[in-house]
């Protein structure tokens, strides 16, 4: 079952209730050891979930959805948050910072990994999918499901660092490679690392950091969608701040951590079929050392990000002058 399908109304962005239902969906999720049996009630992931949804909830509201929303470019007829749409002018720049301001006062510029992070990559394959060669139209098609849903994306983009000094094609046994390839699609295997608040998300973009030494075997030279509950996709993820929180506090002692943990992961995928219509970029060098400059999501998401920092600096302003005021003599 797609995240879409848990809509009741597919004119619409996913509600909260219908974000915390979508993953609930087996995904395979390890923390101190042991594996998660469901991100939504979990003590490590429960909060932050529910601040998620919040965000979600948020685009229904009426007293919101000016500043949140707009119209679809895709001919359904709905409507999406601003920044799940290719902004067209200034002004359309103009409202998207505002949506995304909106959005992050509800966790005061504290959750970084947001679904409108990541909606840059989805209006990047909207602007420019010419760039992704013979998958253009799988471009399209991802930009139109993203926009329409509002799907969480990640991205894991960082190699294991086993040796920096070596390309990827040197690290065989690491690094994310293709395995085989099939007529449903390509197998892949192999692992990224810095995967954050990927417990949370739908899918995650698999590719390259714009720093990284590629090497010449085309088998590495990849950059694909895997949905996060994928058979064979795994994470390993850190120590929970928000699972401390909860044991020896409350949220009043620690109002922050215990609502917007974003866990880091270690991304592992073993033996993961990834379906054509998933694939943007394969056995391709070029097109993924190029990807970084001329994709496009490199220009997009710092508008997401200086926003969001924005909105955390109001809000570490303003603590600061309560602070002062309430010891001032």
């Amino acid at each position: 079952m797609k995240p879409e399908d848990f809509r009741t109304d597919n004119k619409r962005p996913l509600t909260g209730e219908e974000y915390l239902k979508s993953l609930q969906d087996g995904r395979e999720i390890y923390i101190y050891g042991e594996r998660v049996k469901d991100v939504t009630t979990h003590p490590a992931f429960r909060n932050a979930a529910a601040s998620v949804a919040q965000l979600y909830d948020a685009l229904h509201k009426p007293s919101m959805q000016d500043t949140l929303c707009w119209n679809t470019d895709t001919g359904s007829g709905g409507y999406t948050h601003k920044f799940f749409r290719v902004a067209k002018s200034a002004d359309d720049l103009r409202q998207q910072r505002d949506a995304i301001a909106e959005w992050s006062r509800l966790s005061y510029g504290w959750m970084g990994r947001t679904p409108d992070y990541k909606a840059a990559f989805g209006c990047a394959l909207g602007a420019n999918p010419a760039f992704y060669g013979q998958f253009e139209q799988n471009a399209r098609n991802w930009y139109t499901r993203i926009q329409e849903t509002g799907l969480y994306f990640n991205h894991a983009i960082v190699n294991p660092p086993i040796d920096r000094h070596k390309p990827a094609d040197e690290v065989k046994d690491v690094y994310i490679k293709l395995e085989k390839e099939t007529d449903a699609g390509i197998i892949v295997s192999g692992a990224k690392v810095v995967a954050t608040n990927s417990a949370l998300t739908h899918y995650n973009m698999i590719g390259f950091g714009s720093a990284q030494v590629m090497g010449e075997n085309p088998d590495f030279a990849l950059m694909f969608v895997a949905p996060m509950d994928a058979e064979g996709v795994k994470l390993i993820s850190r120590a929970s701040y928000e699972m401390v929180a909860g044991a020896t506090g409350s949220p009043f002692d620690y109002p922050l951590s215990s609502r917007f943990d974003e866990n880091d992961a270690i991304l592992v995928m073993d033996k993961v079929l990834i379906p054509w219509e998933n694939v943007l970029i394969y056995r391709d060098f070029d097109r993924c050392r190029r990807w970084t400059m001329e994709g496009g999501f490199a220009r997009m998401y710092p508008l997401q990000a200086c926003v969001r920092l924005a909105v955390k600096l109001d809000f570490i302003t303003a603590l600061l002058k309560k602070s002062l005021e309430c010891t001032a003599p």
